[in-house]
C-alpha cells in the first residue's frame, strides 16, 4: 500500500505518519509513503497557492492549477482512489476503510483556506471524504486518520491480523472490555469467566458484553446489528423456553414428591 498525499504541510504527513505502527510499518516496507508539496507546482513568484474567491465571500481560496500540477507529477493508475478531505463528504466508517484498503495506491488531497477551487476537485477527485460534522483547519489530520485506519486493515501491519477482525465497528459491534495484570486491582477483579480457561463460555461473554456496550454507547450501531443478525434472538428465546421448561419441570417434580 503506497499513499501519496498532496499538501502544503508535507512535515506534519510525514511526522504524524512514520511512527508507532505506521512507522514500523514503512521501515518493514509493507506500507509506503509520498508527501508532495503543493506549493512547488506553483507558477507564482511569491508562492503563493490561493487567491480571492469570485462573487465575493470571506477567506481565500486554493487555485486549481498548482494542485492539478501537483497530481500530475504523482505515478499513479487512472483507477486509483482520489480523496478529498471536505466537511461536505460522506462520512468515513469502517467499511469504507475495509474498502480502501485493498487499493494498491491511495491519494488524499488536502485543502486549506476556504477549500480549494471546485473545478480541479471536479476534474481529479474520485471521492470527498469527511471524518465528522466539524471544520478544521486543513485537511492534513483527517488525511492521517484515515491513513491510521486503513492502514491497520493491510496484511502485515498489525503483526497479527486477528487484532483488526476482532475490533470495535467489526459487524456494528463495540469491542467488548479487556483487562491485564494483575488480577485484582483497586478492589476491583478481573470476571471470573476469562480465567476459567473455557475458550467457548469466554467467547459468548465477549459477545454478550459487546452486544450491552453497543446498546449503552452506541443505539444506533446496535439496531443495524441487531437487524443484521435474527438468528441470534431465536437463539435468545429458545434459550429462555428451555429454562422456562427446565424450571416448570422442577418444580412440578418437587410438587410431587411433597405429595407422596
Amino acid at each position: 500500500m503506497k499513499y501519496h498525499v498532496l499538501t502544503l504541510f508535507p512535515e506534519m504527513i510525514e511526522a504524524g505518519f512514520n511512527n508507532s505502527i505506521t512507522g514500523r510499518a514503512v521501515s518493514d516496507g509493507k506500507l509506503q509513503l509520498e508527501t508532495v508539496n503543493i506549493r512547488d507546482y506553483t507558477k507564482d513568484k511569491h508562492k503563493s497557492v490561493d487567491d480571492y474567491t469570485y462573487g465575493g465571500g470571506a477567506g481565500m481560496l486554493m487555485q486549481a492549477q498548482p494542485v492539478y500540477d501537483a497530481f500530475c507529477s504523482l505515478k499513479v493508475k487512472e483507477d486509483t482512489p482520489v480523496i478529498y478531505l471536505s466537511p461536505v463528504g460522506e462520512v468515513f466508517n469502517q467499511k469504507m476503510a475495509e474498502e480502501l484498503s485493498k487499493s494498491d495506491d491511495i491519494v488524499f488531497l488536502c485543502g486549506h483556506y476556504e477549500g480549494i477551487d471546485d473545478r480541479v476537485i471536479d476534474k481529479i477527485v474520485t471521492k470527498r471524504v469527511s471524518i465528522g460534522d466539524y471544520v478544521l483547519t486543513g485537511g492534513e489530520l483527517p488525511a492521517l486518520v484515515m491513513m491510521d485506519t486503513i492502514s491497520r486493515l493491510v496484511p502485515g501491519v498489525l503483526g497479527n491480523n486477528e487484532s483488526a477482525m476482532t475490533e470495535s465497528f467489526d459487524d456494528y459491534l463495540l469491542e467488548y472490555p479487556q483487562y491485564s495484570r494483575p488480577e485484582e486491582w483497586e478492589g476491583e477483579r478481573v470476571p471470573s469467566i476469562l480465567l476459567s480457561g473455557d475458550h467457548k463460555k469466554i467467547e459468548e461473554w465477549r459477545l454478550e458484553e459487546s452486544i450491552k456496550r453497543t446498546k449503552k454507547y452506541r443505539p444506533d450501531l446496535y439496531e443495524k446489528w441487531a437487524e443484521a443478525h435474527p438468528e441470534y434472538f431465536e437463539a435468545l428465546e429458545k434459550k429462555r423456553r428451555k429454562a422456562e421448561e427446565k424450571a416448570r419441570k422442577a418444580k412440578l417434580k418437587e410438587k410431587t414428591k411433597a405429595n407422596t
